[in-house]
């Protein structure tokens, strides 16, 4: 449970995603209801004969952007998490700050993939001699995190929570902790994630978690639509800077929103299906909602995790009517991985900072491919086009997000 010793803001906002290469392009196609996902051309599609043959994969690679040093010694997942930090710091003003008091947390589902199998085909193939002396800080979970406090000499912790689809916003959640129990005054914070490789997708797809519109990947991520058949797998990171209240203020420092709580529990279930009457998916919005002591009523908007899975939009429906009552019928959802995908570990955060724009902007991003709404959902999804969020004042928002093995992550965030 999120304590209230300190308040805790937004001040920095960073991201590479599917949609764009930055906050600013991401955002724009959100709005215009842009799919990031497009046939994977890599020939190892068919040489595995895999049976999805596309994803959302970053709309700017890293090696666009980093130099050539740094991608030889980072994995995917820590290159992604560098380039939005460094977006992220930038946008908090390049601050000073003392290293002792400075954090990182940052998250990741599946880590270094990419490393860990390329390194074990070295090994197969060429021998001991030939793999990398780098191949495990390459491939560690914690290894994202650990690139960014050295970069940023981050000595107050460098922490990594490993909670499936839920790490991203896990990660924001203990970073607010760490933030208000006085152990850092600024938290680099969010999730990562390059797994768009040939055995998460043969892994996933064995499950029946994959949509298979090979024909059509921009309409196969379809959350709450009744032929949606799984989720489209995305690549990337979203990163933010927490920093207190009385820093941001002390600094001079612009702030984008407060997280004012976080929820957090399990439902102890099933290691992937979700809990069908959506108990654990309400006690996290509750306890969100009570740490930030608020009402059901005081929300404006939600971001639901909404992967586009048969059970889970379904699960997440029926939490949130369980938790916010007849209050949810005024409150606009939004399901944003029916353009992203669904980046897994990056995905709670990159949704977060989804969540701060629409509130800034006073916007509900759409929910794309609903072509025709569940019956079972009775929730009020914004469809096709950006709806106003109406009220005065500051807005407050919600953010959903669950995992495999039963996490589930609610984040309350207000505009300022």
């Amino acid at each position: 449970m999120t304590t209230t010793a300190r308040r805790v803001v937004v001040t920095g906002l960073g991201a590479t995603t599917p949609l764009g290469g930055d906050v600013a392009s991401t955002w724009e196609a959100v709005l215009a209801g842009r799919s990031g996902a497009r046939p994977l051309q890599a020939s190892w599609t068919s040489e595995f004969d895999l049976p999805i043959t596309f994803g959302a994969q970053a709309a700017v690679p890293a090696e666009d952007v980093l130099e050539r040093r740094e991608v030889k010694r980072l994995d995917p997942s820590q290159q992604f998490a560098v380039i939005a930090a460094r977006e992220a710091w930038a946008d908090a003003g390049t601050p000073e700050v003392d290293p002792l008091r400075l954090a990182s947390v940052v998250a990741t589902g599946i880590g270094g993939i990419w490393t860990l199998l390329t390194a074990y085909d070295t090994l197969k193939e060429k021998g001991a001699r030939r793999v990398l002396p780098l191949t495990v800080p390459m491939l560690m979970g914690n290894g994202p995190t650990s690139a960014i406090s050295l970069e940023f000499t981050a000595r107050a912790g460098a922490h990594t929570p490993v909670s499936a689809c839920a790490s991203g916003a896990e990660a924001l959640a203990y970073g607010a902790d760490m933030i208000r129990s006085g152990r850092a005054d600024m938290v680099i914070a969010g999730g990562t994630e390059a797994a768009i490789h040939p055995l998460p997708i043969a892994s996933f797809a064995a499950m029946h978690a994959l949509s298979r519109r090979n024909e059509d990947p921009a309409r196969a991520s379809r959350p709450f639509d009744t032929q949606r058949d799984g989720f489209v797998l995305g690549e990337g990171a979203g990163i933010v800077v927490l920093e207190s209240e009385e820093h941001a203020r002390a600094r001079g420092a612009r702030v984008h929103a407060e997280l004012l709580g976080a929820g957090l529990s399990a439902d102890a279930h099933h290691v992937a299906a979700p809990e069908p009457a959506g108990a654990g998916v309400s006690r996290a919005v509750k306890d969100a909602l009570a740490a930030a002591d608020l009402a059901p009523g005081d929300l404006a908007h939600v971001n639901a995790h909404a992967t586009s899975t048969p059970a889970g939009d379904v699960a997440e429906d029926r939490g949130l009517r369980l938790a916010l009552g007849p209050a949810a019928d005024g409150i606009a959802v939004s399901a944003t991985k029916s353009m992203t995908g669904h980046l897994l570990g990056a995905a709670g955060a990159v949704e977060s900072i989804l969540t701060i724009l629409a509130l800034r902007e006073r916007l509900a991003p759409p929910t794309i491919n609903v072509d025709d709404l569940d019956p079972e959902v009775t929730l009020d999804v914004v469809r096709k086009d950006p709806r106003p969020l109406a009220g005065e004042g500051p807005l407050i928002g919600l953010n959903n997000a669950f995992g495999f093995g039963g996490h589930n992550v609610s984040l309350v965030l207000r505009s300022v």
